[in-house]
């Protein structure tokens, strides 16, 4: 047990913080500044060349991110962690690091739109190729591995459909191949599920969502099991400039603190809502880890401590239903992102989705009519009432 204590909420409120480092303030100060004086110049010579590790520069490294880096590190059970200065920006540290001309990822499906169009429509320009596999379907990514591959690359729950990946599965097949497994665990987050328990090399989070919270920040992470593996993370993001800002990371530290009653609360909003949403008569379908309904509910309740927040569903009406929802929602906002204080719903096939083509969004389940929904932590039966006004108009 470190000296916070062992425990979730524990490690959310205390990680990463030492009073004692930061002149007793109970809360980490924000090191809003660009450059660290030296001593010596002898000092000075020792921290470019490695020998010290003293402060140089916000962009190398700075007290506030670096106790926002040890916190998620620690929640997440790894050795270290980069933080980056958005979602995207800790995928691409991932792969920039392990992908090269001529190397091949073996990636699931569905994944977050812009992570797919980094890999398909940017990477590929430089000589990377990737085969995409189902979610669920272990022995095609196993089929799918080739010797020119570097990277295995899953995202579970799955974004937009909710489809789970089984951790110590790919991470059996990663083994196999000699490759990293990375595990983007953003829909998740580490107070419900931590990919490296079961065999992941590596796990990122876009920090926007669950982890921060408040809507008031865009931020990432990449968190490392080995040391060797975050030293090559941290220079890829340190050379790109892909490294955040104070002030980002003590806005993240913030919101991390109230991390698991955010995520417990939400979720048992959300595990009601969709067992009312499924039964609801104008629902065609809805996918839920929580729900006996969900194909590999027996998976999420292996591997992970909650089914989570997010709900995905499609209405009897289909497209046209689904947008009469959206635009009648009072309390629940209409916006992309998840994992805040506040309900989101949004339509993943024209926003998040959009840059996926259509024929391909239906190879991997992301139908039409589906509509995504964060539940917050409002009052449930204030949830209820708008779902059931809205619903009414489709």
């Amino acid at each position: 047990m470190t000296a916070h204590g062992g425990g979730k909420h524990s490690k959310a409120v205390h990680s990463g913080h030492r009073a004692a480092e930061h002149h007793g303030a109970v809360s980490v100060p924000i090191y809003q500044c660009s450059t660290f004086a030296f001593p010596s110049a002898e000092e000075g010579a020792a921290r470019f060349s490695g020998e010290s590790k003293g402060l140089i520069y916000t962009r190398l490294g700075n007290p506030t991110i670096a106790a926002l880096e040890t916190c998620v590190a620690e929640l997440e059970g790894g050795c270290g962690a980069v933080g980056a200065a958005t979602g995207m920006g800790a995928v691409s540290t991932v792969l920039l690091t392990f992908l090269g001309a001529g190397s091949h990822l073996v990636g699931t499906h569905p994944l977050y739109g812009p992570s797919r169009g980094l890999v398909d429509r940017h990477l590929s320009r430089f000589g990377v190729s990737a085969s995409w596999v189902g979610a669920a379907d272990l022995e095609g990514m196993r089929a799918a591995v080739r010797p020119e591959t570097k990277l295995i690359y899953v995202e579970t729950p799955a974004n937009p459909t909710l489809d789970l990946v089984d951790l110590a599965g790919a991470a059996e097949i990663a083994r196999a191949a000699g490759v990293p497994l990375v595990v983007d665990n953003t829909f998740a987050g580490p107070h419900l599920q931590r990919p490296l328990a079961w065999g992941a090399d590596v796990v990122l989070h876009s920090m926007t969502k669950s982890l921060n919270g408040h809507a008031d920040v865009v931020a990432g992470i990449v968190v490392a099991r080995e040391p060797a593996t975050l030293a090559r993370l941290r220079e890829t993001a340190m050379t790109f400039g892909i490294t955040m800002d104070p002030h980002q990371a003590w806005l993240v530290l913030r919101g991390i603190r109230t991390l698991g009653m955010r995520v417990e609360r939400a979720q048992e909003n959300a595990r009601a809502l969709a067992a009312w949403l499924e039964r609801h008569p104008a629902v065609e379908w809805l996918r839920y880890p929580g729900l006996p309904s969900h194909p590999q509910h027996e998976l999420a309740q292996r591997q992970m401590d909650g089914p989570g927040s997010m709900i995905a569903f499609e209405l009897k009406g289909g497209v046209e239903a689904g947008r009469r929802v959206m635009n009648a929602v009072r309390l629940v906002t209409l916006a992309v992102s998840l994992g805040g204080v506040e309900s989101l719903i949004e339509h993943p096939a024209s926003m998040t989705h959009k840059g996926v083509a259509a024929e391909e969004q239906l190879r991997q389940g992301i139908t039409p009519g589906l509509v995504r929904l964060s539940v917050g932590c409002e009052d449930l039966e204030d949830l209820r009432a708008d779902l059931e006004q809205a619903l009414a108009q489709a």
